[in-house]
């Protein structure tokens, strides 16, 4: 990985803002990898329709393409150009929280030529509620951001956090003083809640990743959305059913082949005897192991602080998925960015 110094740029006056916003532009538009101010803690930042700015990103915070990073838009508008099969769940809760702390993962458009790792043909959005992130959001376009931070660290709330962490992977530092900016005074950085994230793939939306939002206010908007505990508890009755009602089928079905075979062998006058052995008991699914990426959730309390950016509710969105099979032309990165800023 190349090493560089990163560049920290005040943002205390118009014009030191003006010059941030052009430079943190200039590299991004270079490929290049950058952090960033938003409205929960800063983030690192690259070209979402970048391949190598995005492995850049991933290479700075030690993260593999598993854990691909989300995209920030500028705007709500943007939604239905970089997402596909848009639910009513995620199009209400995105009408109520952004900007703000809520991230959807939905179904990615699957024209746009993008990579931004293992997505599984989803993508994770969200409209930060930060002027000089919307500002530069504006600029570049959207921008694959996750934490500041070094995976398994705890995320920067200011420059100085991110400097000490990525000032050798990324290319400038925007230094917009300490996040989030209505922190209460005295609240530790790894006590700081993330953007609440929220799976919106599959028949319900479930939440991946407890944060900012509580699941009150989203359940006050999208009753049904689930936890991920209680979309396992769902998950685990609904095979149980399945099973129980397929053993008694399959019980039935050898009862009335003994009663059969008993008949005829009577009537040949040869012993049968074959009994009906019971159906097996379902074994219980394993416990999720200590070293699960599905294991210890980040939550707003900040007692558990595993890195998830944007892990997917496995089961949850639609894995059958076809990819496009018609001959729908996948758009060039330049009418991508047409697409995103609504030119023509």
């Amino acid at each position: 990985m190349e090493i560089v110094t990163a560049t920290i740029f005040s943002v205390e006056t118009s014009e030191e803002r003006a010059e941030a916003l052009s430079a943190a532009a200039t590299a991004v538009q270079g490929g290049r990898v950058i952090v960033v101010p938003t409205d929960t803690v800063y983030g690192i930042a690259a070209d979402a329709f970048s391949a190598g700015g995005v492995r850049a990103l991933l290479a700075a915070k030690g993260r593999s393409r598993q854990m691909p990073p989300p995209v920030l838009i500028y705007d709500p508008s943007v939604l239905p150009g970089l997402a596909d099969r848009i639910s009513s769940d995620a199009q209400a809760l995105a009408d109520a929280f952004w900007p703000g702390a809520l991230t959807l993962i939905c179904h990615a458009q699957p024209s746009l030529t993008w990579d931004l790792g293992e997505t599984k043909g989803t993508v994770a959005l969200r409209v930060p509620d930060d002027e000089l992130t919307i500002e530069l959001l504006r600029q570049t376009g959207p921008l694959a951001v996750s934490s500041a931070n070094k995976t398994g660290r705890t995320a920067a709330t200011t420059a100085e956090e991110a400097n000490s962490q990525l000032g050798e992977n990324v290319n400038l530092i925007i230094d917009g003083g300490m996040r989030p900016r209505n922190r209460a005074e005295g609240t530790a950085a790894q006590d700081v809640a993330p953007s609440t994230i929220i799976d919106c793939t599959g028949d319900v939306p479930v939440v991946v990743r407890e944060g900012a939002i509580s699941l009150a206010e989203i359940r006050s908007v999208a009753p049904s959305v689930m936890t991920r505990d209680e979309w396992e508890e769902q998950k685990r009755q609904a095979a149980q059913s399945s099973l129980q009602n397929a053993g008694g089928s399959v019980a039935a079905s050898s009862v009335e082949q003994s009663q059969a075979g008993e008949t005829e062998s009577k009537d040949s006058g040869s012993p049968h005897d074959d009994a009906v052995e019971p159906i097996k008991p379902a074994r219980q699914a394993a416990p999720v192991s200590a070293g699960s990426p599905l294991n210890g959730l980040v939550t707003a309390s900040g007692a558990q602080t595993q890195a998830i950016d944007q892990l997917r509710t496995e089961g949850a969105h639609f894995v059958d998925t076809k990819r496009v099979s018609d001959q729908t032309k996948p758009l060039s990165v330049s009418d991508a960015r047409a697409l995103v800023f609504g030119e023509d």
